[in-house]
């Protein structure tokens, strides 16, 4: 009798197919540490269960089981596994919550701890801590102890009889060093800072648009605000409460056209704004600024993708708020930043304002 040629079918077929299918496999084979805590997997060859970015060789789709918890892969009857470490907290959380202690000793210590303090602190070479605290913070140990002390002097401006002693309450060990960073830090002689904008000419003027009131403001070094609302008097209180000391100077014909041009450039965005800029901010704060001013009109991105670009793939939220504390509307156009959906989101000048230049853009570029 001949032999006839029988497909079989291994009963480990449906299994493989149930796990390609799955969407967490994706993420298994791609290592994908976003995912982790979200979910586990089990590997039936070895016994024991895995988080999404564990480095071990990927095991074959018919082996792998999903859980929700570390508890159902337990109860099934794996163990962890000793590379991954599934029962402890996920690798992006343990270097957020050492970053975040280093923050506060940073920011507890009178002077700037060296790179060499911060590593032997935490047990990790220079150049490594150097790559986390970047990552998670967008901004480098010794940046961010600079924004932190620019932070402290701003502060002590306010409560101490002179700018020396402002100083060294906020850990400057030299007047010298602090006057070369003053400018940056301040955007005005420490002395005119303290005295409230004493000594500083801020010209102004309020337009109307189709957004409704536009403030611009300009100082000696450029434009230093571009502020939206319904309330012309409001407008000018909180440019007066920013600079309580400063000489505010309206009803400058000159002026009025250059208002008439930030008007021109919301209504019509594809003419483009070309103007010096007085931009204040952190390190950090400059770095997404900047950022966003290399975004297009009519195009958007997400917070998610503008960490990636300054490289800090993990300060989304610290994105969102350098957002949230821009000044300059349309100059920087945070109005382009959305949610990783492509959803609208918080705004300072409103979210139907923000929608309204999106939509302005996109016909424009249509």
């Amino acid at each position: 009798m001949d032999k006839m040629n029988v497909m079989t079918i291994t009963p480990s077929a449906p299994q493989a197919a149930t796990t390609v299918n799955d969407p967490r496999w994706a993420a298994v084979q791609a290592r994908d540490g976003s995912f982790d805590g979200q979910f586990f997997y089990s590997v039936k060859t070895t016994g024991v269960y895995c988080r999404p970015s564990c480095g071990a060789r990927l095991a074959r789709p018919e082996n792998v089981a999903f859980y929700d918890t570390t508890e159902d892969a337990e109860r099934a009857g794996f163990r962890p596994c000793n590379r991954c470490k599934p029962g402890e907290s996920p690798l992006a959380e343990q270097h957020a919550e050492m970053i975040a202690d280093l923050c506060r000793f940073i920011e507890s210590a009178g002077q700037a701890p060296t790179l060499d303090e911060l590593a032997e602190r935490v047990g990790m070479s220079n150049w490594h801590l150097h790559r986390i605290f970047k990552a998670v913070t967008g901004l480098t140990p010794k940046a961010w102890a600079m924004a932190h002390r620019a932070h402290r002097v701003r502060q002590a401006l306010g409560r101490n009889d002179t700018v020396t002693d402002a100083i060294y309450d906020a850990g400057y060990n030299a007047n010298s060093r602090f006057y070369e960073e003053s400018d940056d830090v301040l955007g005005m002689t420490p002395s005119a800072f303290k005295a409230g904008g004493a000594d500083t000419d801020i010209r102004f003027a309020i337009g109307q648009c189709s957004l409704g009131a536009i403030l611009v403001a300009r100082s000696e070094r450029g434009v230093c605000a571009i502020e939206l609302g319904e309330d012309p008097d409001r407008l000018a209180r909180e440019l007066q409460d920013r600079f309580p000391q400063a000489r505010l100077i309206g009803d400058d014909p000159a002026f009025d056209r250059l208002v008439a041009q930030v008007v021109g450039f919301v209504e019509a965005p594809g003419r483009g704004l070309d103007l010096p800029l007085d931009v204040r901010g952190t390190a950090f704060q400059q770095r997404v600024w900047q950022a966003l001013r290399a975004v297009p009109a009519g195009a958007t991105v997400s917070y998610s993708e503008i960490a990636g670009r300054i490289g800090a793939p993990t300060a989304q939220r610290a994105v969102a708020q350098a957002c949230g504390a821009n000044t300059l509307a349309v100059a920087i156009p945070c109005h382009r930043v959305v949610r990783n959906d492509g959803a609208l989101s918080g705004y300072r000048w409103g979210v139907e304002r923000k929608r309204a230049l999106l939509e302005r853009e996109h016909e424009g570029a249509a």
